[in-house]
């Protein structure tokens, strides 16, 4: 049974930094994308980052530069570092996975997802 279990969302003021951490059990493919979505009240689930098996990595146009993402796969655990968080960040971030090559935008190739945490950013 795989699992996906968030962590890490506060509330921060805009221009803080924040490292959400997703903690996996149960996910053994060889081939796969972690990926982190966010969701804001009102909108819908948008990608925010990305990373695939050879850790080939991909972000929304609005995070490049501010937002990082990582896996140890040591610890089965993927994480995004945050910095120079806005206001319009703030949002409930879900960490998914899918099996196969790439992490594409659409939230429905991802079959696995977490609970969510949040995070809100006041300005």
């Amino acid at each position: 049974q795989v699992q996906l279990v968030e962590s890490g969302g506060v509330s921060v003021q805009a221009g803080g930094s924040l490292r959400l951490s997703c903690a996996v059990s149960g996910f053994t493919y060889s081939n796969y994308c972690m990926a982190w979505f966010r969701q804001a009240p009102g909108k819908e689930r948008e990608r925010v980052a990305g990373i695939d098996t050879y850790d080939s990595k991909t972000y929304a146009d609005s995070v490049i530069g501010r937002f990082t993402v990582a896996k140890d796969n040591a610890k089965n655990t993927l994480y995004m570092q945050m910095n120079s968080l806005k206001p319009e960040g703030t949002a409930m971030y879900y960490c998914a996975a899918r099996v196969g090559r790439g992490c594409p935008r659409d939230s429905q190739a991802y079959p696995y997802w977490g609970q969510g945490t949040q995070v809100t950013v006041s300005s």
